[in-house]
């Protein structure tokens, strides 16, 4: 992103690939969370199959509670602050070019508790509740064809106002879900065009903007954390009442290097373990492991002689194979020989296996 810090003429305005990248961050942290819960709770099914169950629940807690710190203690959330944007309070009146030239972070520009909340309602709120609408459109049979599934067939329709509001649902949600796609698609590309300062169409409502991290932004920082720094304390309990003190913002303030490298190893073994892998590349031929042929049976007694026929001659007209078609007894035959005998004797001509006109195998050479 270092060739697109100096377009335009605001250094400190994130650009469309900064800000679209921070949401394919924040959209990669759900199916990773839910993948690994999947994967231990076949070993703890008793203790994490309720979570798998109820996972949208689950995350959208977790992330309150994660995007809430950051939101608070860096001014941005999690996804935005791992790429180096910050969340800035809109002032009611634009601040005089003396006072910004002087540089510094001013007071009015942090998140208060209005701006905090309204923004936990969009960062967390608003994707629970599209998952939630996603699930209950898949739950009435929405994205399936007709033809595969015929539920008007199985079951009658229900006529009811509860039925009709789900078929109404139905049909109006791909609608109001491709309108909500275009809604943001077309803010992006304002943004894009700097015809608006916001990427995101509630950003005005909650009152802020996105903007890079400066360097004053650095130094505050750094100062706030020396002014907070407190002594070690003296003496086992004491100092161990200060690690678990402080132990669950250690953990929080940690999750920018802990996730985004948890969901690198994951989809490292996705890759490691798919069918186009090295892994698989090294140890099996890119064509699959080799089929062995089929057993062939026994000749019966009774069948005709196969002993004196030649490669590549049909045992039944005793002439060169004409449309090669095999039995499920595994001797093959020409098309029409084979068709005419199956279909008035029902067996193999050979083995005397019985053998229908669905099981007849065309070969193609």
């Amino acid at each position: 992103m270092e060739f697109y810090n100096d377009v335009g003429g605001d250094p400190l305005k994130p650009t469309l690939f900064e800000l679209v990248a921070q949401e394919q961050l924040r959209d990669l942290l759900q199916p990773a969370l839910k993948y690994v819960l999947s994967v231990f709770a076949q070993s703890y099914p008793r203790y994490l199959l309720r979570i798998v169950n109820r996972h949208e629940e689950f995350y959208a807690l977790l992330m309150f509670f994660v995007e809430r710190h950051y939101l608070r203690t860096q001014g941005a959330s999690f996804a935005e602050n791992f790429y180096g944007l910050k969340r800035r309070r809109v002032p009611l009146f634009k601040t005089d070019r003396a006072r910004s030239a002087a540089g510094g972070v001013f007071p009015e520009e942090k998140l208060r508790d209005r701006e905090i909340w309204r923004s936990l309602l969009f960062l967390v709120g608003l994707p629970y509740v599209r998952a939630k609408a996603q699930d209950y459109f898949e739950e009435l049979g929405g994205g399936v064809q007709s033809d595969i599934i015929e539920e008007s067939r199985q079951s009658p329709v229900d006529e009811s106002w509860r039925g009709r509001l789900r078929r109404l649902y139905k049909a109006a949600y791909p609608w109001l879900n491709t309108s909500f796609e275009v809604w943001l698609l077309l803010y992006n590309v304002a943004y894009l065009f700097e015809k608006t300062p916001y990427y995101r169409p509630w950003l005005s409502w909650v009152g802020v903007d996105l903007r890079r991290i400066s360097a004053d932004d650095v130094r505050a920082a750094q100062s706030i954390m020396r002014k907070s720094a407190k002594p070690t304390p003296k003496g086992f309990l004491a100092l161990l009442k200060h690690t678990l003190r402080r132990s669950p913002r250690l953990l929080l303030d940690s999750l920018k290097v802990l996730l985004p490298t948890a969901i690198f190893f994951i989809k490292f073994l996705e890759w490691w373990y798919s069918p186009s892998s090295p892994a698989r590349s090294l140890s099996v031929s890119p064509l699959g492991p080799a089929v062995p042929p089929p057993r062939l049976l026994a000749p019966h007694p009774q069948g005709i002689r196969v002993d004196d026929v030649e490669y590549g001659v049909c045992a039944l007209c005793r002439e060169t194979l004409s449309n090669a078609m095999a039995m499920p007894s595994g001797y093959v035959f020409c098309y029409r020989c084979a068709h005419d005998y199956v279909e008035k004797h029902g067996r193999c001509p050979v083995t005397l296996v019985p053998a229908r006109m669905w099981q007849l195998r065309k070969i193609l050479v």
